[in-house]
């Protein structure tokens, strides 16, 4: 609970700052922490695949007009693949993006009668969805399910991977390393908004180049932190000391 954050500095055990940390960011950044401009399930699948290697900024340009042209699955298979291609071209690698776009649509056809599954063993099936994609989804749409799915876990993109290493919270540099380390760090119930949040402050405020220290609700817990004079533990190789 964030009333014992009082008693918690940047050098206490990152089992005890870790909850903590994570209450605030959701407390903050919690009730709307994606980013990507969605009104299903499908459509936050569709944005996600298109995110990789794109700003969300970029995404949401380009979905704006998909959404309204594509209203799903069906709709990406009944597409010219050329026409796709030149929809999705500014969000780059257009074409492996169709690919998995038109890939995942045709299983969702035939697996789950067009229904994005509410089960990370079943979303991690789709092309182009892997855990990082799945768990955001799960998160968004379902956290209950989320919360339940012995499979689910937390999502690590460069800003959870940055910040986690920041935070202390990790050595490691492999996502699936660092989804295991949070898993133990924090409580199941953070686990759908956990990642999210961190993602939105490492947007937001964690900057990779220039961290704004100082505008930061965590500083006080942050053993990197530049305002205190501390080094960039994001930036440390991996045998890195922990804090």
């Amino acid at each position: 609970m964030d009333e014992t954050a009082p008693a918690l500095t940047r050098k206490s055990p990152k089992t005890k700052r870790a909850p903590v940390i994570v209450d605030r960011l959701v407390a903050r950044y919690g009730e709307d922490p994606v980013e990507l401009d969605h009104g299903s399930a499908f459509e936050l699948l569709v944005a996600t695949i298109l995110a990789a290697q794109a700003t969300d900024a970029k995404v949401n340009e380009v979905t704006r007009s998909l959404f309204a042209k594509y209203a799903g699955p069906a709709d990406y298979l009944a597409a010219p693949e050329e026409e796709l291609q030149t929809d999705i071209h500014p969000t780059g690698f257009f074409r492996q993006k169709t690919r998995a776009l038109r890939g995942m649509s045709q299983a969702l056809l035939e697996r789950y009668d067009g229904e994005v599954p509410m089960r990370m063993a079943d979303l991690v099936t789709l092309p182009g969805v892997a855990r990082k994609t799945a768990n955001v989804v799960l998160g968004e749409w379902a956290p209950q399910l989320h919360v339940a799915d012995r499979d689910a876990g937390i999502a690590v993109d460069t800003h959870v991977k940055r910040l986690s290493r920041r935070f202390g919270f990790t050595r490691e540099e492999e996502p699936e390393k660092i989804e295991r380390d949070l898993m133990r760090l924090l409580p199941r119930a953070q686990w759908p908004k956990g990642s999210l949040v961190i993602i939105l402050h490492g947007r937001r405020v964690c900057d990779a180049q220039r961290p704004r220290c100082g505008s930061c609700l965590v500083e006080d817990l942050c053993p990197s932190s530049l305002l205190a004079g501390r080094r960039d533990l994001a930036g440390q190789a991996k045998g890195l000391g922990r804090p």
